[in-house]
């Protein structure tokens, strides 16, 4: 049923997307989450967004004197370097969301307190699908400035790949390679110098069938590309390519793919990510992203992260994708998932932004949110 299965995902995707869009016509450095017109374990506490942490100074000077010895000239201290910013201690919640604005908006509704501290606490991706390089840049830097300040690492979701969703419903992003690959060089450029994940491009080497045979070529050379230039910008950053999701493409077939990106390139590359707004259990998520690194080859270090943000409660029986009856909020963000080779579970998807049945599209929907958790 591989073709059910990619609908799953590719509609999915529209749903729940977040995006940081410009703030305003000047286009300031502010990245806020919103609707896009393209698509769609403990909680950390949610830090405030600041611009970027200073660097280290060499400069600086002790302002304590040295005590005077007897008959001894008064010597200034050696030049003092400021302590380094802390080590990243998790990950880390953007301060403006959807879910957030509704928090904000309804402090006496009685779904509140459970939304706000099971959902809008954790931390969760920011998409950029938005095609506007002129200020892409400011709005990445926004985002992974913020994270530096809090000691906390950022998870980011470039997605504008040319022939995005092969027309579909999340139809969209760049309108040729060349304009895709200026518009990465600027995305990295973003990036900043600390740890930061990116989930490159949901779906671009699970959904392929609209491509031609160039087409497709040019695509796997874009995306090993552009991990290689975020790579290079900042070598912290930390790359994971698309693998889709356990009831997908064969894990085989994935690892063809994923070695023709580049994905099995240290330069490029620290692994995959699976089930990006899907509902499919962790541990099938789990034994099928290890099937795909078996397959795909590379240095042993490569791992992969999977989004557990609504697969509590696994995939529904009969396969239904828009928003389905009986689905929980999956396992909590976290580093630290204690299985070999896989790095991390993130919320790529934030729970409560519909697929569109129980709300608009991409728009974050509180009765939907309740239900997921309860």
């Amino acid at each position: 049923m591989v073709a059910a299965a990619s609908a799953v995902v590719a509609v999915g995707t529209v749903a729940g997307l977040v995006s940081a869009l410009d703030s305003g016509p000047d286009g300031g450095d502010e990245a806020r989450p919103v609707v896009s017109d393209s698509p769609s374990m403990v909680p950390l506490p949610a830090p405030t967004l600041t611009s970027a942490s200073p660097s280290p100074s060499t400069s600086s000077k002790s302002s304590k004197k040295p005590a005077v010895k007897r008959s001894a000239p008064v010597r200034p201290k050696p030049t003092a370097k400021a302590p380094a910013p802390p080590a990243p201690t998790g990950l880390y919640r953007h301060g403006d969301s959807q879910v957030q604005d509704w928090v904000r908006a309804n402090r006496s509704d009685p779904r509140r307190p459970l939304i706000e501290s099971r959902i809008a606490d954790r931390p969760a991706a920011v998409w950029f699908a938005d095609f506007t390089p002129a200020t892409i840049t400011s709005r990445v830097r926004a985002v992974t400035s913020g994270a530096a300040g809090a000691g906390q690492v950022p998870v980011v979701v470039p997605y504008a790949i040319p022939a995005r969703d092969c027309g579909g419903y999340s139809d969209g992003g760049a309108p040729d390679i060349a304009a895709y690959d200026d518009w990465i060089d600027k995305f990295a450029a973003g990036l900043g110098s600390r740890e930061v994940i990116v989930i490159l491009e949901p779906d671009a080497l699970s959904q392929t069938e609209c491509l031609s045979g160039s087409q497709r070529s040019a695509r796997y050379a874009a995306l090993a590309r552009a991990g290689r230039v975020m790579k290079a910008a900042n070598p912290r950053a930390r790359v994971y390519y698309d693998a889709g999701h356990s009831d997908w493409n064969p894990a085989g077939t994935q690892a063809e793919r994923l070695r023709a990106a580049g994905a099995a390139s240290a330069a490029s590359s620290d692994g995959v990510f699976t089930n990006v707004s899907n509902f499919n259990s962790t541990g099938n998520e789990i034994a099928y992203a290890r099937r795909v690194l078996a397959a795909m080859g590379g240095p042993s270090g490569l791992g992969a992260v999977i989004d557990t943000s609504r697969n509590g409660n696994g995939a529904p029986a009969d396969g239904e994708w828009c928003d389905p009856d009986g689905r929980k909020i999956g396992r909590a963000p976290t580093l630290r998932t204690g299985e070999s080779a896989i790095d991390a579970y993130l919320w790529v998807k934030l729970p409560g932004e519909s697929d569109g049945c129980k709300g608009q599209p991409g728009t974050f929907t509180p009765d939907y949110a309740y239900e997921l958790a309860e």
